[in-house]
């Protein structure tokens, strides 16, 4: 697992309670649109990947019905014991600690993952082998950031960051196949090629109202809290404030938090 691959894990772990806080504002949403491109069925067997706190977890598991099974899995202890206290009520889904690459069961009618597959080390080798879990003529359901989405959030932290440290920004993160496939049509055609047909891809459009609350959130309850991860209580909270306002002072009243749907059938 590379550093940057470790840094990821512990800001996820260290952010599973205001992962669920943030939910309703921006995971539940994007977890439903998922769940309603997957179409799913009464007694329909689902892998969920990089379940987190259950965004999409949990509605597949309600959409299944007590005849159906939703395994979900992540390697985010935290983010499962989470999920697991938030699902007691629903025995078909499952909650698994596991890597979502090395994992063996099959035969799904449905595999999904929102915002989860651009974390794999390896995206397109990781997304095959989730495919793979699915049966012939089964349905992969994967959800993307679009082009553009969630970038102001991560500027203006980063500034207000640099700004309280006394240091340089934090260096942009090397462009990768996602930033290749980022858009309606390169991310269709990718998908094309990983043993999918009459692949679909839809736009999701989604705004944040950045309220102080919910801007916070999204710095803290989001992979962005890697950027907290190496700061003292007290630097935090002023990087609170200069992050507020810097959102404030150039004007970002909403936050583009649109993503791509992309589905299709496994041949």
């Amino acid at each position: 697992m590379s550093s940057r691959e470790v840094g990821t894990r512990r800001a996820f772990d260290a952010a599973a309670a205001d992962f669920t806080a943030l939910g309703r504002h921006l995971w539940e949403p994007i977890g439903a649109a998922t769940v309603a491109a997957a179409g799913l069925g009464e007694g329909d067997r689902v892998l969920d990947a990089c379940c987190g706190t259950g965004a999409s977890a949990i509605p597949a598991a309600r959409a299944v019905g007590a005849g159906g099974v939703v395994d979900a899995i992540d390697l985010s202890g935290p983010m499962i014991g989470e999920l697991r206290r938030r699902s007691a009520d629903l025995p078909q889904l499952r909650v698994h600690e596991a890597d979502a690459t090395a994992w063996d069961t099959g035969d799904y009618d449905v595999v999904q993952s929102a915002l989860g597959i651009f974390f794999f080390p390896d995206m397109t080798d990781g997304t095959e082998r989730l495919i793979s879990r699915a049966r012939s003529g089964g349905r992969a359901v994967f959800t993307i950031w679009r082009g553009g989405s969630m970038v102001a959030a991560g500027r203006h932290l980063g500034r207000a960051v640099a700004e309280v440290t006394e240091s340089a920004p934090p260096p942009e993160r090397k462009p990768g196949l996602i930033d290749r496939v980022d858009q309606t049509d390169t991310y269709a055609a990718w998908l094309s090629e990983r043993n999918l047909s009459d692949v679909d891809v839809v736009v999701n459009e989604l705004r944040l109202t950045m309220t102080p609350e919910v801007a916070w959130l999204v710095v803290i309850g989001s992979g962005f809290r890697g950027l907290l991860a190496d700061l003292e209580p007290g630097a935090v909270e002023q990087v609170h404030e200069r992050y507020l306002d810097s959102l404030r002072a150039e004007g970002v009243t909403e936050l583009d938090a649109t993503t791509l749907i992309g589905s299709g059938t496994v041949r």
